[in-house]
């Protein structure tokens, strides 16, 4: 399930506490697209096997409880919107959603999905890209009846939107069976431009649909995970093609996203370069602050890296201590840190500046 969910926690720089930074952007709205790395529940509500609705999810939650992220607690978004000082956003699904609520925004992420359709299929129920940018259509609809088109459009435009997409299509596409569709139909460098020019898609729809504040994030570590290593690597060492994939996807991505504010003629794009901190983080877990960056914290088998975290699996005692709380997907802690990466990290990490820098220039050029 969305090995992507890797993805962006590889903006990592030198950062081991999780607290994260504050920016002045109050009463921004704040929308989220993309897979499980950043699903908060939209999947609760479809038929579909690419859900977090058991223990031990949850677990670090204030309810101890189940919300349908991916995580022990807070997922990425939910940092995010700490840094914005505002509430999480709620699932688009989500019967709450409505009044005020619609306000802070909307999350239309949904596990198991890819810059492709095709990615994902073994999860069949799942909102994919296109059906995400609809219910955003059909969301700014809502707003406008509840505040008028005019300030609808004033509040998208201003909005910080965060996509976080494409690792799936790697793991749940091209890699997920020996010799699948993909694989006979691209070579790796060509599939790696394919997505890139489809993903290149995606934003610009974001854009026609009122975007003018968007992060996108790259794909992380995919072949060291513990679900590749239980797979691919009895040895611990990471998947070496599945590690090709990522090194030749990320820095494509990331002049994808420059060309494309260069096309538009202003800085629209973020883009988190998830590649300088890999080596360092897979292999000096210790100095971030964690025991492991090979064995889950949830699952069973080699690495805790075989099957769902159930309330069957092994689970760790003290989920801080790990880089990745399930087969695939980051603990809290982990989350907490990319996200200070996000608003914090120089040039090297975050093009063609960070978070915290982009909204405060934003707000200057307000006053």
């Amino acid at each position: 399930m969305a090995s992507s969910v890797v993805v962006s926690w590889m903006v990592l720089g030198l950062f081991m506490a999780i607290s994260t930074t504050h920016v002045e952007a109050a009463g921004r709205a704040f929308f989220v697209f993309g897979d499980s790395l950043v699903d908060n529940g939209n999947n609760d509500y479809l038929d579909t096997t690419a859900r977090a609705d058991s223990p031990p999810y949850g677990i670090d939650t204030p309810s101890h409880r189940p919300t349908g992220r991916f995580s022990n607690g807070k997922n990425i978004p939910d940092f995010i919107s700490d840094a914005l000082e505002s509430e999480p956003t709620l699932p688009y699904l989500s019967p709450e959603l409505n009044g005020d609520k619609l306000l802070v925004g909307a999350n239309f992420a949904s596990a198991g999905i890819g810059i492709l359709n095709d990615t994902g299929i073994q999860f069949i129920n799942i909102i994919r890209m296109f059906r995400q940018f609809e219910y955003f259509e059909e969301y700014q609809s809502r707003l406008a009846d509840l505040i008028g088109e005019d300030e609808a459009q004033r509040m998208v435009n201003g909005a910080l939107v965060l996509i976080t997409v494409g690792g799936n299509d790697f793991v749940n596409n091209y890699y997920l069976v020996p010799f699948s569709a993909r694989s006979r139909q691209f070579n790796l460098p060509d599939y790696v431009r394919y997505l890139i020019s489809e993903y290149s898609k995606l934003l610009m729809r974001l854009y026609e649909l009122g975007a003018r504040r968007v992060l996108v994030t790259g794909t992380g570590p995919l072949g060291c995970v513990p679900a590749e290593l239980a797979m691919r690597s009895p040895s611990g060492q990471c998947d070496p093609e599945l590690q090709r994939a990522a090194a030749l996807y990320n820095p494509q991505l990331l002049e994808m996203v420059n060309g494309l504010n260069s096309q538009l003629g202003t800085t629209i794009f973020l883009a988190a370069n998830t590649q300088q901190q890999t080596i360092n983080f897979i292999s000096s877990p210790g100095a971030y602050g964690f025991s492991t960056s090979k064995i889950a914290c949830c699952g069973q088998g080699l690495y805790n890296g075989l099957g769902l975290c159930t309330p069957l699996s092994n689970l760790c005692p003290n989920r801080d201590e790990y880089v990745f709380w399930d087969p695939f997907h980051p603990s809290q802690r982990a989350n907490g840190i990319i996200v200070d990466m996000i608003l914090k990290g120089s040039a090297e990490h975050m093009s063609p500046m960070n978070l915290s820098t982009f909204l405060a220039l934003d707000a200057t050029t307000k006053t």
